[in-house]
């Protein structure tokens, strides 16, 4: 991967591979408090610039996308919870981002982009 260049944040001395990796920690331990999710995407679109253009770019739209469409599912899950099928949908939601932030994260420290061409 000789054509990586580096970002104006490795410039300043704040890798953006160690940004990825934080969002990705910052994913994991939000199943335990879940504000740091909120605190995760904050991040990934302050540091978006960042990462464009690096094999890095896949991973911060990932974890954008696990936010963005978790959330959706959850009030979902909260507005059917009533009906008892929302139990399932949150149920559902959570398995689907443990599947998200595991499969990003072994992705990322195997150093492959999320989405693959071809």
């Amino acid at each position: 991967m000789s054509d990586i260049q580096p970002t104006p944040s490795e410039a300043a001395g704040i890798s953006a591979h160690n940004i990825t990796q934080l969002v990705y920690i910052l994913q994991a331990v939000a199943f335990l408090l879940p504000f740091l999710w909120i605190v995760a995407v904050i991040v990934n679109y302050v540091k978006r610039d960042d990462v464009q253009g690096t094999w890095m770019e896949s991973h911060f739209r990932w974890q954008m996308r696990s936010f963005w469409f978790g959330m959706l599912w959850m009030a979902i899950g909260g507005i059917t919870f009533i009906i008892v099928i929302g139990m399932f949908v949150l149920a559902a939601t959570y398995v689907w981002l443990i599947y998200r932030v595991v499969k990003g994260w072994l992705d990322f420290n195997a150093r492959k982009p999320m989405y693959r061409q071809g």
